[in-house]
């Protein structure tokens, strides 16, 4: 009995110590995995997410071996691109509600910063052949949409926003607004986006100038009909 509890304890601090020893990624790596995300994102904006692999490494300026050893499938970082496009677009919300006192400030500096992140040319990633009910992704859409919510119901609460819409007119605005035209480049299609999304806001802006058919759309609107499109 002394002697296998021994040995138990002996083993429970060796496992505790093999566990200390593993290895974090070095800085250097992870400034690469960085840099080919960065780069990746802006090529799918330009390119489409069917860019070649060589081209994204030499605009991040790695070796092709190191993208195919962070990302060995296309998937692999189109999942990676998704999830840092929400992760920054939900501080873009953050922030917004952080600081700005105007309600409606905010709901406008988030959605003209949301824009800058070129949502609507990456939107078409969302219908590509990856696994968009990882966790991590689930985890990231939750806190993105938990962020918004909570900036138009600020705003509508304080009589800024009307209250025949929701957080999904929004979204499908601004996804729809910022995508590029067929045959446009994205350059010359950006000097119309932030023109577009203010003639959009202030459509929203109380109080109402127009009665609109409909409900308001919600997020779990859009999530349905997306299933069943």
């Amino acid at each position: 009995m002394t002697l296998r509890g021994g040995r138990g304890v002996t083993s429970t601090v060796a496992d505790s110590a093999s566990a200390r020893r593993v290895p974090r990624p070095r800085a250097d790596a992870l400034r690469n995995r960085e840099r080919i995300v960065t780069a990746a994102r802006e090529m799918f904006v330009e390119f489409g997410s069917q860019v070649p692999y060589d081209e994204i490494a030499r605009r991040a300026g790695v070796g092709n071996a190191t993208l195919y050893r962070n990302f060995p499938e296309r998937t692999d970082l189109v999942h990676e691109v998704v999830l840092s496009l929400m992760a920054r677009v939900t501080e873009v919300a953050e922030r917004a509600a952080e600081e700005e006192s105007d309600t409606f400030a905010a709901l406008r500096r988030f959605t003209l910063g949301a824009a800058d992140e070129r949502v609507g040319a990456l939107c078409p990633m969302l219908d590509g052949a990856f696994d968009k009910d990882h966790p991590d992704l689930i985890a990231e859409r939750a806190r993105l949409e938990e962020a918004v919510q909570g900036l138009v119901e600020r705003a509508q609460r304080a009589g800024r926003l009307r209250t025949d819409v929701g957080v999904g007119d929004l979204m499908v605005a601004l996804s729809q607004l910022t995508r590029p035209l067929p045959g446009s480049g994205c350059a010359a299609f950006d000097q119309f986006v932030r023109r577009h999304l203010l003639l959009f806001l202030d459509g929203l802006e109380a109080p109402a100038r127009s009665e609109l058919p409909g409900k308001a759309a919600t997020l779990e609107d859009l999530r349905r009909d997306s299933c069943s499109s």
